[in-house]
């Protein structure tokens, strides 16, 4: 059996534009024009490659690597080895993401399995589709009847968009996604698996239980990724909503009704309930529970597998079940633990 490579830089790249990329200053007397032509960790790197380091449990690595060039913050710059350049830079982690987009463009998105170019056979599109050019279809792909397809879009294979659905330029929807009553902005990544605008879980409650029809939509603004197998439910009487930059991991439940804001991260197996509100810029941590009806505030951060049932300044990181001020958290666990100890001595 052969052993295939999915992903091969596309080309090589100069160093004098991997430090402008990185925002770092070339050290004197290295050629600018000296070429990178791939990317290694720091212990298998040769002399074409560049590899980077920001944590201090790879010191040994990095002054044993072989890399031709490594992108290293300042206070490890001395740790570099004499057969690499050193590009000191604030930040060597996104540094590095920017050189591998650049060398690796096609693994930034999935893009056509079939290697489609426009619409491809099998496609299945409504005549009343609006689908611009330069747009991919995969085989078995379903486009409803007044649903429209931007410029640049990938459409994946047997993935559904319904009717009216709209999908800006430049988006990439991978294999077996289900998008319905949704309207998508520019550049937004869905990973297969993903339902976006199904029903939201509303029943009026009872010795039997009335469906409330759900009549709202899904709003995804510009470059809001969407990890695999994540769902998204369409708003009961208002939209749900996801704001711009915002990246979302696999297995995440957001109910009807959620906003969330602007460059948020959302990592995976969060379950949002319906009505609640996530300002700006929050990173929630795996398995984190918000119940419905609540505020986490703008820049606030909850830590894994917390609880979050009461509104969240902005600004703050909470932990815990219930979640509540990191320090408070972390006081009452030092308390229990230093009370069982005690009693175990008795």
């Amino acid at each position: 059996m052969t052993d295939p490579v999915f992903f091969r830089p596309v080309r090589g790249i100069a160093l004098q534009e991997v430090a402008a990329l990185a925002g770092a200053p070339i050290p004197e007397g290295i050629d600018p024009s000296r070429m990178v032509l791939d990317v290694a960790p720091l212990e298998s790197a040769g002399p074409d490659d560049l590899s980077y380091m920001d944590n201090a449990r790879y010191v040994a690595q990095l002054g044993a690597t072989r890399a031709g060039v490594v992108l290293v913050a300042e206070r490890y710059a001395a740790r570099v080895g004499a057969g690499s350049v050193a590009l000191v830079c604030k930040d060597p982690h996104r540094a590095y993401a920017g050189v591998l987009a650049a060398l690796y463009p096609e693994a930034m998105r999935p893009g056509s399995f079939f290697g489609a170019s426009g619409l491809a056979p099998g496609a299945f599109v409504h005549p009343e589709a609006r689908i611009e050019q330069g747009a991919i279809i995969d085989p078995g792909a379903v486009i409803g009847a007044g649903a429209e397809v931007g410029r640049g879009s990938v459409i994946g294979a047997t993935s559904v968009v319904g009717p009216g659905v709209r999908i800006g330029r430049d988006c990439s929807v991978a294999p077996g996604v289900v998008i319905q009553h949704a309207l998508l902005g520019n550049r937004v990544i869905i990973h297969p698996g993903v339902r976006v605008g199904q029903d939201g879980f509303g029943f009026a409650m009872g010795a039997s239980h009335l469906k409330l029809p759900q009549i709202g939509r899904v709003i995804i603004q510009d470059d809001v990724e969407i990890g695999a197998n994540t769902t998204v439910d369409r708003g009961a009487t208002r939209d749900t909503m996801i704001g711009e930059g915002t990246k979302i991991d696999n297995l995440v439940q957001i109910a009807h009704n959620v906003v969330i804001g602007r460059h948020c991260v959302i990592v995976s197996q969060v379950g949002i309930a319906g009505s609640a509100t996530i300002e700006d810029y929050v990173v929630i941590g795996g398995q984190v529970g918000v119940i419905g009806h609540v505020r986490v505030g703008a820049g606030s951060q909850i830590a894994a597998t917390s609880n979050v049932n009461s509104d969240v300044p902005p600004g703050s990181i909470w932990g815990g079940t219930p979640a509540r001020p990191v320090k408070e958290w972390f006081r009452e666990i030092a308390a229990l633990k230093k009370l069982a100890s005690r009693d175990r001595n008795k």
